[in-house]
């Protein structure tokens, strides 16, 4: 039987949250998108030899893996793909990243269907948005080095709690404490 789902409405969710994969799913289904769902990297690419979805959503840090070097495979795969990438930990060296990996958005967590949706559509950049002058708080500097450092060790604590002069579990309860689920 040939495929009905015409591939412009074929979406591609990688994120390892079960729950959150989950209420994403069923909420692009009912605006009438095919989805396909996927843990890391290697279910993404048994995926991917079957089908080339027209829409991605990554998360950022998954089990094991970077979202990062899922962006850049499907970016490779299909250069016309919308990704979208999703995550916990923003900060703008990850931002910087995604997008010159392939990524269209990066969106901070929470987000939500409608988020995700529009920032498919803002695929472009937008050089009326207002620029202001917004002074970095410390606690914002000190995140963004700690993210920046993570993803230089491909999310690795320990490696990464090496690099900052930390110890391993006050760099994990600075985690705990920033994350956004």
């Amino acid at each position: 039987m040939p495929d009905e789902t015409p591939p412009e409405r074929l979406l591609l969710i990688l994120e390892d949250d079960v729950s959150l994969s989950r209420t994403l799913r069923r909420s692009f289904e009912r605006r009438g998108y095919e989805v396909m769902v996927a843990s890391g990297p290697e279910e993404m690419a048994a995926l991917l030899k079957e089908r080339t979805p027209h829409y991605a959503v990554v998360d950022l840090k998954l089990e094991g893996a970077s979202g990062l070097t899922c962006v850049q495979a499907l970016h490779e795969h299909d250069p016309d793909m919308r990704i979208v990438v999703l995550t916990g930990f923003a900060s703008i060296a990850t931002a910087v990243e995604a997008i010159k990996l392939g990524a269209c958005h990066y969106l901070a967590k929470p987000s939500n269907t409608d988020d995700i949706e529009a920032a498919f559509g803002r695929a472009e950049g937008n050089a009326e948005i207002p620029l202001g002058h917004r002074p970095t708080s410390i606690k914002t500097l000190e995140w963004e080095r700690i993210h920046q450092t993570l993803a230089e060790t491909g999310f690795n604590v320990s490696e990464s709690a090496r690099r900052l002069g930390l110890h391993r579990r006050t760099l994990a309860r600075k985690l705990e404490k920033r994350q956004v689920d």
